[in-house]
């Protein structure tokens, strides 16, 4: 049976910017595209500058690839799988994320 913890109303998001959420001890920022109109969920921390920094990313596209780039020293990580462009060896946890009657869900593993 599927779970999902609610962590925010839609009406928290901002359009093109992210919000930090806090899922079993550990932060994920959540995106949501204004673009594509879809919701992304990565792990909040940057592997790279180790620190829970990636809600304070900018969203936008590399190619044909969705992007967050760290505020710290500006890799891009793709919004869907969580990898680093510049440094595959870095990947992001991406978590499954949802809209449910106005409630942004994040799925429980």
């Amino acid at each position: 049976m599927e779970q999902w913890q609610t962590v925010c109303q839609q009406s928290d998001l901002i359009q093109d910017t992210g919000i930090c959420a806090l899922l079993n001890h550990e932060q994920v920022a959540i995106f949501f595209c204004r673009h594509s109109q879809q919701l992304y969920a990565l792990s909040n921390y940057d592997p790279i500058g180790q620190a829970n920094v990636m809600s304070r990313g900018i969203i936008g596209s590399l190619g044909d690839q969705k992007v967050v780039a760290s505020p710290l020293y500006k890799q891009h990580f793709s919004l869907h799988s969580g990898e680093c462009l510049e440094a595959p060896e870095y990947r992001l946890k991406t978590y499954e994320v949802r809209l449910n009657q106005g409630k942004v869900q994040l799925r429980i593993n």
